[in-house]
C-alpha cells in the first residue's frame, strides 16, 4: 500500500523515461514530484498523464519567481490542470500573487525558504542577510505563510522549529533533503532520514536518487516506506 507522505522526485531526462520509472514503481508510490529539470523534456505532458491516467498525486517543483501579474497568471494556468502541489519563492509579494492567481481551485501553494543544497558560505556568496540559516530560514517560513502560503519547503533540520510556529498551524511541510538510512548524501548539505523528518513535523518528504536509481525502485519506495511506518 503506497503511503502519500513519501513524494517520489522523478529527476529524468524526459517524459518517457518518467513514465518508464512510474510503471517500474507501480503502486509503491502514489505521488510524484516533477520539477524544472524535466520542463523541457515534457514536464507538464508528464505530470498530467500521471494525474489523470494514472490516478497519482502530483508535486509541480518550478520555484517561481518574477512580478506579481506573471506569478498570477503563470499559477491561474498551472491551476487549471487539476495538480496538487506548485512550488513558489517565499517572498511574501510572490506568495500573495500565487494565491491570487490559484483562485478556488484544490492547488496548494508551498513556499521556498532556504534551498537545501546551500549553506552559509552560499548565502555569503548570495549577498544574504548574515546569520544562521536555521533562522533566516524560520522567518522566511513565518513571512511566506503570513502571505497566504499554504506551506513550506524546508529542511528535515528546520521542520521542527516551522512547525512549532503559529502560522504554521494547519500549514503543510514539505521536506527534500531526505536521505534513507545509509544512502548517499549527493548534493544535498541539510538532511535528515525518513522518519526523522516527519517526527519534526514535516507532513511529506522527497526521495528522489536513492529511488529511482536503485536497482529495484520499488522495493527502494517500499523501505522508505517502511522507514516511515517503524519511526526508524
Amino acid at each position: 500500500m503506497a503511503d502519500d507522505r513519501l513524494i517520489v522526485a522523478l529527476d529524468v531526462p524526459n517524459v518517457v523515461a518518467g513514465l518508464a520509472m512510474a510503471g517500474r514503481l507501480g503502486d509503491a508510490v502514489s505521488f510524484y514530484k516533477v520539477g524544472l529539470g524535466m520542463l523541457t523534456g515534457g514536464g507538464f505532458a508528464l505530470a498530467n498523464e500521471l494525474k489523470a491516467a494514472h490516478g497519482k498525486r502530483v508535486f509541480l517543483d518550478l520555484k517561481l519567481f518574477d512580478i506579481g501579474a506573471t506569478i498570477e497568471a503563470a499559477v491561474r494556468g498551472i491551476a487549471q490542470y487539476d495538480l496538487d502541489f506548485l512550488t513558489v519563492h517565499g517572498d511574501p509579494q510572490v506568495v500573495r500573487a500565487a494565491a491570487v492567481g490559484k483562485g478556488g481551485s484544490g492547488l496548494k501553494i508551498l513556499a521556498v525558504t532556504v534551498l537545501t543544497s546551500l549553506d552559509r558560505a552560499d548565502l555569503d556568496a548570495n549577498l544574504i542577510k548574515a546569520g544562521e540559516i536555521a533562522q533566516i530560514t524560520l522567518e522566511r517560513a513565518a513571512r511566506a505563510l503570513e502571505a497566504g502560503a499554504d506551506g513550506v519547503i524546508a529542511s528535515p533540520q528546520e521542520a521542527a522549529m516551522i512547525r512549532a510556529l503559529p502560522q504554521a498551524r494547519g500549514k503543510l511541510i514539505v521536506t527534500p533533503g531526505v536521505r534513507p538510512a545509509g544512502a548517499a548524501l549527493g548534493d544535498q548539505k541539510r538532511i535528515a532520514t525518513p522518519a526523522q523528518a516527519i517526527a519534526d513535523g514535516a507532513d511529506h518528504i522527497v526521495v528522489g536518487r536513492p529511488i529511482w536509481q536503485a536497482d529495484d525502485p520499488a522495493a527502494a519506495a517500499r523501505a522508505v516506506v517502511a522507514e516511515l511506518g517503524s519511526g526508524t
